[in-house]
């Protein structure tokens, strides 16, 4: 093929790449890439994998078919697959601090509570890699406390309590850690209307009647941190009470100029602690607009002569902010505030991490006891948070082991509760990255724990090349005209060319028939409508199922549209080799769904099909349509085998029945034995052969038993020679039993009749009975006698 047959047109080939891609829609991820090399093949997923035989690809296949998921690139028969995998190397890995003499001091930097602290992470794109972090929370650890007080009036009880509060709370540190020290702050507000009174005599003297008040201040740092508990209770007690007109004070301001000075405050690298002490609420961002401050917080040191200079010039910071640049920092916060307030601080703790709210006596006299709780509190808790943002498309996810191996996952696998000092908790990580940055660039996070300043170190290595395209041949003789480089088994097209040997280039192109080359026999349909004509070749469409492909010079071919048996292509005893069924041995057919195997056919007597049909693909075939059945055993039509073979049995053992003239000829197949008791009869279970046992009724109503057994086209009977035949009836007994009855019936029916006549008697007695106890008369006089003399009365005489 000279070089004009192998050019299109660049139109022709923006076609084809939009109907593979509309083909490719709904494909496993790996085909849906459509990888032109390997490097791009490894992104897609871990599961992808790359093929680099050289001769890997069939007639008609593109070169992203090499990118595949393993299981069909091994079905495939690809003897090289290109899979990098990722790995974890921990390079520093000092093991947590364990003390064995307690009067050993050790120097901060000494002291490790996180191990290891750096990895090398080796990442390819949507394979996770997973490492394990031990924590320990060190005996005698050392701590700084920075208290900010707010000394706006209000607070002036809370000061005399304070003033002595050094030297106390070293007393009760000293239980906890031998390295303990402290430090004193104080802030009002922003020294701008409306938030104190600037007039010159309100800026002397804030208060009001015989009040003996400082000047107003945003921020001042009376001590930087110390351990000399005495130092601290001279100068706080030198300090005095001041004011302002508002509610709210500039807390917010203190806490920043706090956290971001460090060498100012002389913070170390240990458990930082603030102590933040006040009985009002606090301004935030956006509120400076009321003074004419609208510059946003910068979030840096401003302190001259430990005084905050810039309050005057910056808004104050908002809750974001100081939520940033305290975990910078590692500065765990403690509000120590009155019970009015409880509810907006408990608000804000939510928002600030390793932070805690402690209810604040009227006078500030519980405050030792609210500091000591809150550390505790705080101290028990570790929580795990990346510093900074992550890389993009790099993700984390946690799993927590902690006491009691109490398994945390999700949110709570970022953190371990109720840890003692000497307490171990163990943490695995999940670092996962979606995408590859530019090739050979190393990202680094940080891993710590809040509040606390260790961190592990996590350099991420990704992997977005093979290890095979190092080994790449530049401008190969391998690619057309040396348009490209041979690398992973295949051509990587220098730019502007394409194709599977980088034998097109976009820019050349011919007006004849581009597809003429990519239609079969001269007909009309472009690489039989299953593939995309592509530099004069055929590249066929690839399918949903990475397992069914489109083969041949033109597509013609496919491993999918053969014959179907049970639902299965060929029948699932062959392959499909362009649409035909290529049989396994013993199946033929064209869905290889005839089996060649007569071991289905075989009965029980061993006879293929009884001897009554033959076997065709695995199935017996009845050559007698009476019989029916896997191995033509059943006949519904004939009779059983019993009553078939009945008239032979009762000849040949009784010399009766309707075959005893005609025996010798119709029953020379049979052998027969007699025994002579029935439990004799040889039972199916005994033999290796079928046997049937048998029992029919001659002509004088006897019954006889007997087995019949095929062996070898002989019926081989056993019969037991003596029939059971039914007794005559005995007449006297009959007899007698009817007249016994008649007798009985007789007796029954006098007595019934019997019984009814007393009852009777009975009832006609009483009734005569009644009727004598109701009649009326003179039992003294004869009731037929009449008087001959008759009274009279007159009925007008009274008696006079």
């Amino acid at each position: 093929m000279n070089k004009m047959n192998l050019q299109v047109l660049f139109i022709a080939v923006l076609s084809a790449v939009v109907r593979g891609s509309s083909a490719q829609q709904d494909g496993s991820i790996c085909i849906k890439a459509n990888a032109q090399s390997c490097g791009e093949c490894i992104q897609v997923s871990e599961m992808c994998g790359w093929c680099t035989d050289e001769n890997f690809l069939t007639v008609g296949a593109p070169k992203s078919a090499r990118c595949d998921d393993l299981e069909s690139l091994k079905d495939r028969k690809c003897k090289q697959v290109e899979n990098p995998r990722g790995s974890v190397t921990i390079n520093t890995n000092t093991p947590v601090t364990v003390r064995k003499d307690r009067s050993e001091k050790l120097k901060p930097e000494q002291i490790t509570q996180i191990q290891p602290q750096k990895l090398t992470l080796r990442l390819r794109s949507g394979e996770p890699q997973t490492f394990k972090l031990k924590f320990k929370r060190a005996e005698d650890y050392p701590i700084d406390l920075y208290y900010l007080m707010d000394l706006s009036f209000s607070m002036k009880d809370d000061l005399e309590n304070v003033k002595n509060l050094g030297t106390d709370l070293m007393k009760e540190m000293q239980k906890i850690t031998s390295d303990f020290r402290i430090g004193f702050g104080s802030f009002v507000e922003k020294t701008v209307m409306p938030y104190i009174s600037t007039t010159p005599a309100r800026l002397l003297n804030p208060c009001t009647g015989n009040q003996n008040c400082t000047s107003p201040f945003s921020y001042k740092n009376v001590l930087a941190l110390t351990n000399k508990g005495d130092e601290f209770n001279h100068l706080v007690g030198q300090q005095q009470i001041s004011g302002n007109l508002d509610s709210p004070e500039g807390g917010f301001d203190a806490i920043m100029q706090v956290a971001v000075c460090k060498e100012q405050i002389g913070w170390r690298n240990v458990t930082r602690l603030l102590v933040f002490s006040t009985d009002a609420g606090f301004h935030f961002a956006g509120d400076g607009k009321l003074g004419g401050i609208v510059l946003p917080n910068d979030g840096r040191c401003h302190l001259e002569n430990n005084m905050y200079t810039m309050s005057h010039y910056y808004d104050y910071p908002s809750i974001a902010h100081l939520v940033q640049k305290l975990s910078e920092h590692n500065i765990q916060t403690i509000f120590a505030v009155t019970e009015e307030f409880q509810s907006v601080y408990q608000e804000l703790k939510n928002l600030i991490p390793k932070s805690a709210v402690g209810t604040l006596s009227a006078n500030s006299s519980n405050v030792i006891k609210l500091i000591i709780d809150a550390y505790n509190s705080l101290s028990s808790e570790v929580i795990l948070e990346p510093v900074g943002k992550l890389p993009e498309g790099v993700s984390l996810s946690y799993k927590s082991i902690c006491k009691n191996n109490v398994v945390g996952t999700g949110e709570d696998g970022r953190k371990c509760s109720n840890i003692s000092i000497g307490d171990e908790v163990h943490f695995e990580i999940s670092v996962e990255s979606q995408k590859c940055p530019s090739p050979g660039k190393q990202e680094v996070i940080m891993i710590k724990p809040q509040g606390f300043a260790e961190k592990v170190e996590v350099i991420l290595d990704f992997i977005c090349d093979c290890e095979c395209a190092a080994k790449g041949v530049p401008n190969s003789k391998k690619c057309f005209e040396s348009s490209g480089t041979f690398e992973c088994g295949a051509c990587k097209c220098n730019e502007g060319r394409i194709g599977q040997i980088c034998e097109c280039s976009k820019d050349e192109v011919r007006t004849e028939d581009l597809d003429a080359n990519c239609r079969k026999d001269n007909g009309t349909d472009i690489c039989s409508n299953n593939g995309d004509c592509v530099c004069g070749t055929c590249e066929c469409k690839k399918r949903d199922n990475p397992a069914e492909v489109y083969s041949g010079q033109y597509c013609e071919c496919d491993n999918f549209n053969c014959d179907r048996f049970n639902n299965k292509l060929c029948g699932g005893h062959g392959r499909c080799e362009c649409r035909k069924c290529i049989c396994n041995a013993n199946y033929t057919g064209s869905a290889c769904d005839c089996s060649m195997d007569t071991s289905t056919c075989l009965a029980r007597n061993g006879q293929i099909c009884n001897g009554r049909g033959e076997c065709e693909c695995g199935t017996c075939k009845c050559t007698d349509s009476k019989f029916q059945g896997p191995t033509c055993e059943v006949c519904p039509t004939c009779p059983g085998v019993c009553p078939e073979h009945k008239d032979c049995v009762q000849c040949l053992t009784f010399q009766s029945g309707e075959k005893k003239d005609t025996c010798k000829e119709d029953c020379k197949n049979f052998r027969l034995v007699k025994v002579q008791k029935r439990e004799e009869l040889p039972q199916p279970t005994d033999q290796p052969f079928p046997r049937t046992i048998c029992k029919e009724r001659d002509e004088n109503d006897c019954w006889f038993y007997f087995t019949l057994a095929v062996r070898n086209d002989t019926n081989e009977v056993h019969v037991f020679e003596k029939p059971e035949c039914p007794a005559g009836p005995d007449i006297i007994p009959i007899v007698a039993g009817v007249v016994a009855g008649i007798v009985m019936i007789g007796l029954a029916l006098l007595l019934i009749w019997k019984l009814l006549m007393i009852i009777h008697d009975r009832r006609e007695f009483a009734k005569f009975e009644k009727e004598k106890m109701n009649a009326i008369w003179d039992t003294g006089e004869n009731p037929i006698y009449k008087s001959a003399v008759t009274t009279v009365v007159n009925p007008k005489y009274e008696g006079k």
